[in-house]
Formats: structure tokens, sequence, C-alpha cells
């Protein structure tokens, strides 16, 4: 049985009484992991800002080019 969070009520579901699609985060193998689903969905949140973040400013080996923007360094 999988269970769900559901953000409108602040309820976790199980399969036989889970609610439409875009109210729940889920699956989870346990209640206890789907009460944590806000938690777990704020801390995914801000390390993908953080990604995105170390992307967007040329990190090394993370999307960064070349200085000549094309990156193959054959000009």
């Amino acid at each position: 049985m999988s269970y769900w969070y559901n953000v409108d009520t602040g309820q976790v579901e199980s399969d036989a009484d889970r609610s439409r699609g875009e109210q729940v985060l889920g699956p989870y193998a346990t209640e206890e992991e789907a009460r944590g689903a806000l938690a777990k969905a704020k801390e995914n949140t801000e390390r993908w800002d953080d990604e995105d973040r170390d992307w967007g400013a040329g990190a090394p080996g993370v999307g960064a080019t070349g200085a000549d923007g094309g990156g193959d360094g054959d000009d």
C-alpha cells in the first residue's frame, strides 16, 4: 500500500482514500514518510535552487563552457 500527503487538508491518505492527483504528494512507502512530505519538498527545492545558482554562475563541471563561450576550445 502507498501513502500520500494531501496539501489541501494536511492529512495523510492511503491508496483507498486518495484525493485527486493535483492535491497530493507521493507516493510514499509509509505514513511517516508521507507526513514529512512538505519538509522533504522544501529540502529538495532548496538543494535544486542551489544547484541552479551554481550552474548559472558557471561553476566548474556544472554546465560551464570555455572562456570563448564555445566550450570546445577548437577556435
